[in-house]
């Protein structure tokens, strides 16, 4: 089916209890291991690439790699842009037909972040663009941007933040930690209180380190967009690196990278059997 816009998308979610695994991809084998495994389980799925990984596609590119293989299959697919930090990355997205944006201005003074956040929505909400931010910042590793230390978020400036700069969903740190390295340690009784607060649907980003029995309880506290990465890139680089080491003078390309597509989808239809057991 064609791409659905996220607000649809969201409410189908919400109307199930579902929660959405958004995979970050890279190239066309990551894009069509996440939407195949995704529609061999019949569960709704979030691709999503960061501008940091659009370096390797362009954005319409990657973008018309989603539409594509979307189109082949039977279950709802929306495209996001994940971890948008400049207006430039946020008009490139819409442009290419991203059908939601992360802005994230978390780095930013409060204030900074409120007024910066209420502009990229504006734009968006205009040309029909769903629009996620982040209040809090997480520790860890994404991409090429370390964090020593997380501050978490607080509700009661979540409130406020979601008031005042019309999102359609927050991003929220109470424990969770880009990339594999550090071990999260998710505050429930936190994220309760911030989905008591809210009215727009919570995102939690760092899900590849958090255990299956904390991820499969996420979509009871309004959580409806888990981020997903740095587990497929760890089996597809492994799979590839797997074959070398086994034959140095492998040459053939499609043999690897079918195989690395195969291992890939394999976490996908984990990972979303463990979100919505």
């Amino acid at each position: 089916m064609p791409l659905v816009e996220m607000k649809s998308f969201l409410n189908t979610l919400g109307e199930k209890n579902l929660i959405a695994p958004a995979f970050n991809t890279t190239n066309l084998e990551m894009t069509l291991s996440i939407i195949q495994g995704a529609n061999e389980v019949g569960l709704p799925v979030i691709v999503q690439i960061a501008p940091t990984n659009v370096k390797l596609s362009g954005y319409d590119y990657i973008a018309n790699i989603v539409k594509s293989a979307a189109e082949k299959v039977d279950i709802p697919v929306t495209l996001h842009l994940d971890h948008g930090m400049t207006f430039e990355d946020i008009k490139q997205a819409v442009a290419a037909g991203f059908n939601s944006v992360m802005i994230d201005a978390s780095k930013l003074p409060y204030e900074e972040n409120v007024k910066f956040t209420r502009e990229v929505v504006e734009y968006c909400h205009e040309r029909g663009v769903a629009v996620e931010a982040e209040l809090g910042e997480l520790g860890g590793k994404e991409d090429d941007h370390v964090s020593d230390e997380s501050a978490q978020t607080d509700p009661l400036l979540a409130k406020d933040f979601v008031e005042r700069t019309g999102i359609d969903l927050l991003a929220v740190s109470v424990g969770n930690i880009h990339g594999l390295d550090e071990q999260p340690n998710i505050n429930l009784e936190l994220l309760r209180e911030i989905a008591d607060s809210v009215t727009v649907p919570l995102v939690i980003h760092g899900g590849s380190g958090i255990p299956g029995e904390i991820l499969g309880q996420l979509k009871h506290y309004n959580v409806r967009k888990i981020n997903l990465a740095s587990d497929l890139r760890k089996r597809f680089i492994s799979s590839v690196g797997k074959r070398y080491e086994q034959n140095p003078n492998e040459y053939n390309l499609i043999s690897v990278l079918l195989e690395a597509q195969s291992e890939v989808k394999e976490v996908v239809i984990e990972k979303l059997s463990t979100l919505n057991r």
